[in-house]
């Protein structure tokens, strides 16, 4: 006797301008069922889930190869709605709410509750007036489904980024007839508390009988909550089997198709000494909301990688922004010695400073713009580099160019069709590596990175951190390096900053007992300077 599915994937294949990205792709999900779908950037995980969304990107390009089955039935799906009405949900890895908005309002958006009136008796059904108090009851109840207490009320834009998260999925979770609901990297914008939750908010449905397909890059998360797991390669099926008969380095290695570790403890072992600083912020303050600094003191030595770790919230993202002039800032900031002027980016661009900020698609790229143009642009606006100079007018050096991208595109493994191709068109992943090509193209003498593995697989997530410690160990580059992955700052780091509450609750060497770690992110270290 077959086996009931609520959703059957078969031979799934989908082209892009004649470049195959999915060949003959199966995906079977029961009812009830967490099933994670693995892969690196770029192996085609989207790409199948917008197939099964309906999402225009694939009917203007040509739709796809294959047979959909929903409930047993052949289903063809090419809208979004067609989705919806098929009871698929989606939440998206970029949020799609409203800031503006309300909870409730943004929660019942297109599926609001209306109420009769007089006039609507009189005209007509479409004068009827909104039903308030009902579509905050209904708000209310989809939250409480995934364990969140929220006030209906609040702006959107008041909130937490975890806070809107879960918003997301309460939702989907109103839509009438929801069976499967897809989970696009939920967990990568959360801290370790907020993801717990959510992560409990995923077993609770799935004892609804919702099946649950989970895209995730934290592997730990598959071995915790998902009963079955599918891996692509190169839009490749690799394999498929039950999380049971499997743990985190098999996973790994079949997504990357070699043996791949990182996270063990590692540090130089002799750093750079006090008698040697490049960079030193005073009295440090940082006015960047929901992640403030106050007054901290901090020296960076040259040619060493200094963690910044901590808590969401605590300040950890105030360092590298305010420094960089990002976010309001006030103290002072001396590099070699010498004052810099706050809160002018270009000013300290031009001495040799870069970053690669934690929101990739907002400050780090000009997604319409094509990956050459993206790596050096920062380098021509600021350094004058990648042109043909002529004192009165100045030309594109496009030789130059396609030179570096080319070599970044190699070195970086950046998944794409060419340099010419728009960055909003790579995955995540391959979008970081391009932000950190960015950076680098400046030729800086201090690099501050923050978030840099954030949403990438574990083979970039590698890739990524062995070329900072190349940079840092070989080319004496100094790096600052804010995550909020502890054991990713203490496999690569000389010294960790933890900050809590906007200070500096510790600093620790890389190799310290876990306890004092915890300590100093509760705010009981020992504030060491």
């Amino acid at each position: 006797m077959e086996e009931h599915y609520v959703l059957q994937m078969k031979k799934i294949g989908k082209e892009y301008s004649g470049n195959p990205v999915l060949k003959g792709i199966d995906l079977n999900v029961k009812p009830g069922e967490i099933h994670a779908l693995l892969g690196e950037n770029g192996a085609g995980k989207s790409t199948l889930m917008n197939i099964l969304f309906g999402m225009p990107v694939i009917q203007n390009t040509g739709g796809y190869t294959g047979e959909l089955f929903v409930g047993g039935e052949k289903v063809r799906i090419q809208s979004p709605k067609d989705a919806m009405n098929l009871g698929i949900g989606m939440v998206h890895q970029e949020f799609m709410l409203i800031p503006g908005f309300t909870v409730y309002e943004n929660l019942k958006l297109n599926r609001e509750v209306t109420k009769g009136n007089l006039i609507s008796k009189v005209i007509g059904k479409s004068y009827e007036t909104l039903d308030i108090p009902a579509m905050r009851a209904d708000t209310k109840e989809s939250l409480e489904k995934v364990g969140m207490e929220l006030d209906t009320e609040e702006v959107v834009s008041e909130l937490p980024v975890g806070h809107m998260q879960f918003l997301e999925i309460a939702r989907e979770i109103d839509k009438t007839g929801l069976r499967l609901l897809v989970f696009d990297e939920p967990t990568a914008v959360l801290n370790e508390t907020e993801a717990a939750g959510l992560l409990a908010s995923m077993k609770r449905l799935a004892s609804m009988g919702i099946a649950i397909i989970f895209i995730t890059h934290r592997l730990q998360e598959v071995i915790d909550v998902c009963d079955a797991v599918t891996i692509l390669r190169d839009g490749s099926l690799v394999a498929g089997c039950m999380v049971k008969e499997t743990d985190a380095a098999k996973l790994a290695e079949m997504m990357v198709g070699r043996s791949v570790s990182y996270g063990d403890i590692q540090s130089r072992g002799e750093a750079a000494s006090d008698s040697d600083i490049v960079l030193e912020l005073k009295d440090f303050s940082v006015d960047m909301p929901g992640e403030q600094v106050r007054n901290i003191d901090l020296k960076v030595r040259r040619g060493e990688i200094i963690g910044i770790g901590g808590l969401a919230g605590q300040g950890k993202l105030g360092i590298p922004n305010g420094a960089m002039g990002l976010c309001p800032a006030s103290g002072e900031l001396l590099y070699e010695g010498k004052p810099l002027p706050l809160n002018q980016p270009g000013k300290i661009l031009a001495q040799g400073i870069s970053f690669l900020s934690e929101d990739r698609k907002k400050v780090g790229l000009n997604l319409a713009d094509s990956i050459e143009n993206n790596m050096v642009f920062g380098a021509m606006q600021v350094g004058r580099e990648y042109l043909y100079d002529f004192r009165l007018f100045s030309v594109r050096n496009s030789r130059k160019i396609r030179s570096f991208a080319n070599r970044m595109i190699e070195e970086f493994d950046i998944r794409c069709v060419g340099p010419e191709q728009t960055a909003g068109s790579l995955s995540g992943g391959n979008q970081q590596k391009v932000c950190l090509a960015k950076a680098l193209a400046l030729n800086p003498k201090v690099l501050f990175v923050s978030e840099p593995t954030r949403g990438i697989d574990i083979g970039a997530k590698k890739l990524v951190l062995d070329k900072l410690k190349e940079l840092s160990h070989k080319q004496g580059l100094t790096i600052v390096l804010v995550s909020s992955e502890l054991q990713e700052l203490r496999s690569i780091c000389d010294r960790i900053v933890i900050v809590c509450g906007g200070k500096i609750a510790d600093i620790l060497l890389p190799g310290e007992d876990d306890a004092k770690f915890g300590l100093a992110m509760a705010g009981e270290g020992e504030g060491r300077r």
